[in-house]
């Protein structure tokens, strides 16, 4: 009964540390490595990039090659 107390306290424990971190406005989520279908926006701390889905991140312009 006490190991079984002791795993479910321990479990709560990391349910709560390991909480997902948004950014973006709150489009994207803190990951070292984006999935399939997201691009690397800004970061979020020194170990993590900001993977938004490219729908949300604006578009850049390009630069136009006139002469």
């Amino acid at each position: 009964m006490k190991l079984l107390l002791l795993v479910l306290t321990v479990s709560l424990v990391l349910a709560q540390v390991t909480s997902v971190m948004k950014c973006w406005r709150k489009q994207g989520r803190c990951r070292t490595t984006c999935k399939n279908g997201e691009v690397f926006h800004i970061l979020c701390n020194v170990e993590t990039k900001c993977c938004v889905e490219q729908k949300y991140v604006p578009f850049r312009l390009e630069a136009s090659n006139t002469t």
